[in-house]
């Protein structure tokens, strides 16, 4: 994408997503999304009630007198966005493809993180890592992430959900909230998922197009393959072969919902033909 083109695709975003992270989201997100740990503030005297359990020793043994230490709500959080963006998230029969809802998603959930003064990070994979950006703060931060969503093609011809989980656990050792957003046309990440949910606040993003879920009787076609590129011949007309492709993408979804529930990681989906202001109001409220 030329760069001219990609400043103003980066601007329109801004611009819808930007107002309404702030008229929509504010107050929901930092609702939905508390200070989840304890950080040291400051010491004082012990006081009448005070638990023996903070008391200084170190301050106390100094002083000759007791000091508690006293502990606050970690209000800053970390946000890292994990985008599936292999070749099957640039696929669409609506008006929106699957990756440029998901950079729409991303950026509400960047804006509305900034607005709360937390940091955001992004990992985007395909079958392999493709861009990491480290959590930070800031407009510009902001901006670079959706350049990236929109103009970063991947290298790698698959998806590979586990891998992306586990150099995420590897990299991000503080916990933060993560939202992976996927088609999920994909198995095998249960046990990376569940080491990840132990240690981070884990939500799940299905995003899908309609007929990935139902294969509409329209004849022969010759379809080819987004991520490993083969073409072969597809008769849409037979029942067999659109309840082949039904179950495929039941099985998938059945393995998501199975693996996120007994993660303990929260899940949520939004098709493409779908207001997704009002899933992600639903999922925030719901917290």
């Amino acid at each position: 994408m030329e760069t001219t083109e990609l400043l103003k695709r980066v601007r329109r975003i801004e611009i819808k997503t930007k107002g309404l992270s702030r008229q929509i989201f504010s107050g929901e997100y930092q609702s939905a999304f508390k200070g989840r740990g304890m950080s040291f503030s400051e010491v004082r005297g012990y006081q009448y009630g005070d638990d023996v359990r903070n008391i200084d020793w170190n301050v106390t043994a100094r002083s000759n007198e007791p000091y508690v230490k006293v502990f606050e709500e970690e209000r800053e959080l970390t946000v890292m966005l994990l985008v599936d963006i292999s070749k099957s998230s640039f696929f669409g029969t609506t008006k929106q493809l699957k990756n440029e809802l998901i950079t729409e998603i991303c950026a509400v959930l960047a804006f509305s993180a900034t607005n709360n003064n937390d940091k955001v990070g992004l990992l985007l994979f395909s079958d392999r890592i493709e861009k990491f950006l480290p959590p930070k703060k800031g407009r510009g931060h902001i901006l670079r992430i959706i350049r990236e969503l929109l103009d970063t093609r991947p290298k790698g011809t698959g998806t590979d959900i586990g891998m992306a989980l586990t150099y995420f656990t590897n990299m991000v050792k503080k916990r933060s909230i993560c939202f992976l957003l996927s088609d999920f046309l994909a198995d095998g990440y249960e046990k990376p998922l569940r080491l990840a949910a132990r240690r981070h606040d884990l939500i799940g993003m299905h995003l899908y197009d309609p007929r990935e879920r139902d294969l509409p009787a329209v004849g022969l076609i010759h379809a080819r393959d987004a991520e490993t590129g083969r073409m072969q011949w597809v008769d849409t007309d037979s029942r067999r072969v659109r309840k082949h492709y039904a179950d495929w993408y039941e099985k998938n979804l059945d393995y998501y919902k199975n693996s996120f529930q007994k993660s303990g990681a929260d899940s949520m989906s939004v098709e493409t033909t779908e207001d997704y202001t009002k899933a992600l109001l639903r999922f925030f409220k719901g917290r």
